[in-house]
């Protein structure tokens, strides 16, 4: 199906959307508020191996945490749907800071692995789903405007510069400062970001407004393309749970623990970089069909990453990798907007995020055991196994990502170009 958007003026760039009346306010804090989000699991990973000596250890404790988070975090989207922002928010956060300092405490006194698990489970139950969140404010300053398409891509972008900088800060705190210091500076952020922005009350979805829509409303869950979705966001968690542990065995069989953050940032910089270039691009081909193309391309170079034995390959086969994943996160939060009604938009943001955690967490434990148990490098073979399988059942359930929603759109009238716009960009 084409896009009906056809040329640049009906498409705002970058530039116009961040002049949106208001957005910095929740911008910069949110921004700060969900960087630890890329450092938990790496810092997990990092100080827990130190303390235990094994990646398997580690990987179980970091995969405990990220299923936590993906059990926890749809839960947390619809109250904040329900409840506001804020009231889900500040509680969340001072959790989350306490559990994450007592689960470093509990490491450093080297605690029985059991234990470890059980602190993990609040650690990642608390973890802000501040990224959704942000989606929902732009919704609110951004409805029924074509500025709405660009809104996706940014936010998308913004992720992929959070893991970036976020293994590389976490791998500097945790190889050059102390091994607990990644951890307790994710902890410290989570705390310091997320108040301020609680803070901002004025650009929150209104409470009164989304209490209204969802009456009769069924949780996004219920919508086919949403579980479609979750399994292709699975896979692409994979690929980032596979990547850390693999890249952390590698470097440190070679002698150079400090490369790690360094290759695991120019693969995040591939990520990032075609993120600006897909969101800026004005695209006629429908968003299934790029999802399916872009997400084919995204296995099959991610199967090429445990034949790398050298720095160079692994940091050039890392970033084609990185500019695979992009695009599909883009698509497929696009493809939310318009399969999702918007009272029920946090709910299913967070569902994506925490199949991207569950996917991870369990690449986590498998790589770790794979690190543990064969070659090293052998964790690179999770992120082909995870795309690859996600690959087949979207291929097989495509069709299940047609766009209900943006008809429905379409026929209520007002708003109507715009919608379709987004919903195929």
């Amino acid at each position: 199906m084409a896009s009906t958007v056809t040329s640049k003026s009906s498409r705002p760039g970058y530039g116009q959307l961040l002049r949106t009346r208001g957005a910095w306010t929740f911008l910069l804090p949110g921004f700060a508020a969900r960087q630890p989000f890329a450092m938990l699991t790496l810092s997990l990973v990092l100080l827990v191996q130190h303390t235990t000596g094994s990646y398997g250890a580690a990987g179980a404790v970091a995969a405990v945490t990220g299923v936590s988070m993906a059990l926890f975090a749809p839960y947390s989207g619809r109250l904040a749907d329900r409840h506001g922002q804020r009231a889900v928010l500040l509680p969340g956060v001072l959790v989350h800071a306490l559990a994450g300092s007592v689960l470093t405490a509990l490491a450093l006194a080297h605690a029985p692995l059991w234990v470890l698990f059980v602190a993990s489970v609040p650690t990642g139950a608390s973890v802000p789903q501040v990224g959704p969140m942000v989606r929902a404010r732009w919704g609110v300053k951004l409805q029924d405007s074509p500025l709405m398409a660009t809104a996706t891509a940014f936010e998308s972008v913004t992720d992929e510069l959070t893991f970036v900088l976020g293994p590389l800060l976490a791998t500097a705190l945790c190889t050059t400062v102390d091994p607990a210091a990644g951890l307790l500076t994710e902890a410290g952020l989570t705390l310091v970001g997320g108040v301020l922005f609680a803070a901002q009350k004025s650009t929150q979805p209104s409470v009164a407004a989304v209490a209204r829509t969802h009456e009769r409303h069924d949780s996004a869950l219920s919508i086919p393309g949403v579980r479609v979705l979750i399994v292709t966001f699975l896979g692409i968690g994979s690929v980032f749970g596979g990547m850390q542990v693999g890249l952390a065995a590698f470097t440190e069989s070679i002698g150079e623990p400090g490369l790690n953050g360094v290759l695991y940032g120019v693969f995040a910089a591939g990520n990032m970089l075609s993120g600006v270039v897909c969101g800026a691009v004005v695209w006629k081909a429908a968003p299934q069909r790029r999802l399916v193309v872009g997400y084919a391309a995204l296995a099959l170079v991610a199967s090429g990453l445990w034949t790398a034995h050298s720095v160079i390959l692994l940091a050039g086969l890392g970033l084609l990798v990185g500019m695979c994943i992009a695009p599909s996160l883009i698509t497929g939060y696009t493809l939310v907007e318009s399969l999702v009604p918007a009272a029920a938009r946090t709910e299913a943001f967070t569902w994506m995020t925490g199949a991207v955690a569950l996917g991870q967490a369990a690449a986590v434990t498998a790589a770790g055991q794979l690190e543990d148990r064969l070659w090293d490098g052998a964790g690179f073979l999770v992120p082909m196994a995870g795309t690859v399988l996600a690959l087949a059942t979207l291929v097989t359930l495509r069709s299940r990502l047609a766009q209900p929603h943006a008809a429905r759109v379409v026929a209520g009238g007002a708003g109507r170009r715009e919608r379709v716009a987004l919903g195929e960009r």
